[in-house]
């Protein structure tokens, strides 16, 4: 019997042992994106693609800028629009996350994504635009991994920079000059909120052109929630307020 336990007991603990491996082996290695900005993205690579098979030549928009010099009305904007409790998760918000994971075993469209701004930096850098379990399941292992080895002002200032704003056109200070012929640091509260509300659906939703009604309340719900978290201060270069003050 003594032997019968140890023996299981050495099985469980090779097996734990060998499912550690495989964990470490699966996750990138993000330690260089301390230092290091990525010049390129799944994304970006995906587009160039599919422009190439359309014979056509990839003209992306992608220019890399300190978080210190994006708007912090636009940084605000996106965190409200996007991960409203990013500051209070580690990479996964599993209270977003719970309903639609529910709709989806029910069958249904959820009415909404769960994905925090860590699994789309996830996504973004490291993962195909496929959905699957499978899929889901690295994207939240690779975001809770990110946001232990580079933490929360670093993973928000790479997003900043590589998400997707439409056609060719990835990156705060891209998006802001090609929709509005300025910096991101120049911002004003309602083009952040604009370019906030076309985050979930950027090929469709312009930000510098009239939105249609639904659209127009969305970005009211947006500039409102601005207001009343303080951010409606005067646009320009000047550095950003504590990130963690946001």
């Amino acid at each position: 019997m003594e032997t019968s336990s140890f023996l299981a007991a050495g099985l469980v603990a090779s097996a734990a042992g060998l499912c550690a491996v495989c964990y470490l082996l699966w996750l990138p290695d993000v330690s260089s994106l301390k230092s290091r900005h990525p010049t390129t993205t799944r994304y970006t690579a995906l587009y160039a693609r599919r422009m190439a098979r359309k014979g056509q030549k990839a003209g992306t928009a992608m220019t890399w800028v300190p978080i210190s010099a994006i708007s912090p009305h636009l940084v605000q904007a996106v965190l409200i629009a996007e991960d409203d409790r990013f500051f209070r998760h580690r990479g996964v918000d599993w209270r977003e996350l719970e309903p639609v994971l529910r709709a989806n075993l029910r069958g249904e469209r959820p009415r909404r994504g769960a994905s925090t701004i860590s699994q789309q930096v996830a996504r973004n850098l490291y993962l195909s635009p496929e959905r699957s379990y499978g899929r889901k399941v690295r994207e939240i292992l690779i975001a809770r991994h990110l946001e232990r080895t580079l933490g929360k002002e670093r993973l928000l200032e790479i997003y900043l920079n590589i998400v997707e704003w439409g056609e060719g056109v990835f990156g705060a200070e891209a998006a802001s000059r090609e929709y509005f012929g300025k910096a991101a640091a120049e911002l004003s509260p309602e083009e952040a909120v604009s370019m906030a509300a076309a985050l979930p659906s950027p090929y469709d939703r312009n930000p510098s052109v009239e939105p249609d009604e639904r659209l127009l309340k969305l970005r009211r719900v947006y500039l409102e929630r601005l207001r009343r978290k303080g951010g409606l201060t005067a646009p320009g270069p000047e550095p950003a307020p504590s990130i963690q003050a946001l």
